[in-house]
């Protein structure tokens, strides 16, 4: 069989994706397995018409499509999400329509759920056969229980192919409403409290409702709201994973371009921060994921912890919470305050502006008493993550993560808390006297709250 790999690493066969792709083809030698690097070529491939027609061609004459990528905050690279909206925006999709196809990522597991969630839904939305996915850790070609179950996933993809298995789809078509939002006058105005805000965004004038939304936002307040537009900034391209960045925070875009400089003197300089963007297929746009993605320079280290963030997005957001998890998962592990969502999805001008106005009173309080709400599972485990590998195997090349990480606090690992090591041990050994045991079960309740008493009785 030909299996057309879509390679969406910007770095092309020279990736620890496409080492995974090279196992799979010297142990199924049978299948042909081309490579066509997407990410790589993106330029070309939107600038020459031929060139993305050569990748039609591919698509139409295979008999099955692996979706092959590294995850980039959250999702797949900028490059790799600009291809799939040419796809939309060409109207080609048909070509994909009933095609076999699965998805492999490279990631150390962070947010990688949502980059497959992110391909799913893609494929289904393709009307294409889904078969499933396969995260792999950077280095689990390594482990040869690992390469077992590489090969136990191929196996399954190319017999599925061969079998014309059935599948079923795990994402409904989305809904968009043809709502023009008009704004009403504004009563009261907010009192920015000499609070920065700064509003990103890459909104186009036809996006009538997006452009309302942010003037009714900025509108809102007493003061002056700087806006700056991701399509007005000279952006030479995405992040190209070279990680030349980990060393010193220095990216190989350095001078070249405007977004460092953006990134340093208007971003983190905000107290405030208001994204918005409108819905392209599953997520925002592909600017926006460049945003994302070329931010990298600045590590795996917080570099907007304690901001508040606001979102306006024009587009069906609730239909995706995918995009939502991974917006509020990004912003947790920065340490930042995600404020809330304001969207025109529920075709209501009047609710609208209350939620707009809501929005920014709680912007402006929560950035004057510095509230960052408490991480759930998303902020936790993914500092954890991070936390592990910098001090571990990423040490280097990510010496700049780790000197960071040192600073602020971040190796607080559970083992260095000697009290508790020696209080376990010992109350381990006494829990094998069952006496000992059957008293501990009778007050275990009241223990466990012990605690907490002392600091109320205070």
């Amino acid at each position: 069989m030909k299996i057309l790999v879509l390679n969406g690493s910007p770095k092309g066969t020279v990736s620890v994706t496409m080492q995974y792709i090279h196992y799979i083809q010297k142990k199924f030698p049978q299948h042909e397995l081309k490579i066509t690097n997407i990410s790589q070529k993106i330029k070309k491939i939107e600038k020459e018409p031929q060139a993305f027609q050569d990748i039609l061609d591919e698509i139409t004459s295979c008999d099955g499509i692996l979706w092959a990528s590294p995850v980039y905050y959250l999702l797949v690279p900028a490059n790799y999400k600009r291809f799939i909206e040419l796809i939309f925006e060409k109207d080609v999709t048909g070509i994909f329509q009933n095609k076999y196809t699965a998805f492999l990522s490279t990631s150390i597991h962070f947010f990688d759920h949502t980059a497959h969630n992110y391909m799913n839904a893609i494929c289904d939305d393709l009307n294409m056969k889904y078969i499933g996915s396969f995260s792999a850790d950077m280095y689990d070609l390594k482990i040869p229980k690992e390469k077992k179950r590489l090969c136990l996933f191929a196996e399954n993809f190319f017999h599925a192919i061969e079998t014309h298995s059935p599948t079923s789809k795990n994402y409904m078509p989305l809904i968009r409403h043809d709502f023009e939002y008009r704004s009403d006058k504004i009563k009261t105005k907010i009192d920015l409290a000499n609070k920065k805000v700064l509003i990103v965004t890459d909104v186009r004038d036809h996006q009538k409702n997006l452009v309302r939304m942010i003037e009714r936002f900025k509108a809102s307040f007493s003061g002056d709201i700087e806006t700056v537009n991701l399509f007005d900034l000279d952006i030479k391209g995405s992040c190209l994973g070279c990680i030349q960045c980990g060393y010193d925070n220095e990216c190989v875009y350095e001078g070249k371009d405007d977004y460092i400089d953006f990134y340093n003197t208007k971003v983190k300089a905000a107290d405030i921060l208001v994204w918005a963007g409108a819905i392209k297929d599953r997520y925002l746009s592909a600017t926006w994921k460049t945003y994302f993605d070329r931010s990298f320079f600045s590590g795996h280290a917080p570099s907007i912890s304690g901001k508040q963030i606001g979102f306006i997005i024009s587009g069906p957001l609730s239909q995706i919470p995918n995009l939502k998890q991974a917006l509020e998962g990004y912003l947790e592990v920065q340490h930042a305050n995600p404020v809330g969502f304001v969207t025109d999805e529920f075709s209501d001008s009047m609710e609208i502006d209350h939620m707009l106005h809501a929005m920014g009173k709680h912007l402006v309080q929560f950035a004057d008493n510095g509230y960052v709400k408490p991480p759930t599972f998303l902020g936790v485990g993914g500092t954890k993550i991070f936390r592990d590998d910098i001090w571990g195997r990423l040490r280097f090349p990510f010496r700049a993560d780790y000197l960071a990480y040192k600073k602020y606090g971040g190796y607080d690992f559970p083992q260095n808390n000697y009290k508790n090591r020696i209080q376990n041990t010992f109350m381990l050994l006494l829990s094998k006297i069952p006496a000992f045991r059957k008293e501990v079960n009778k007050r275990m309740k009241e223990e466990m709250i012990k605690p907490l008493q002392k600091e109320l009785n205070k």
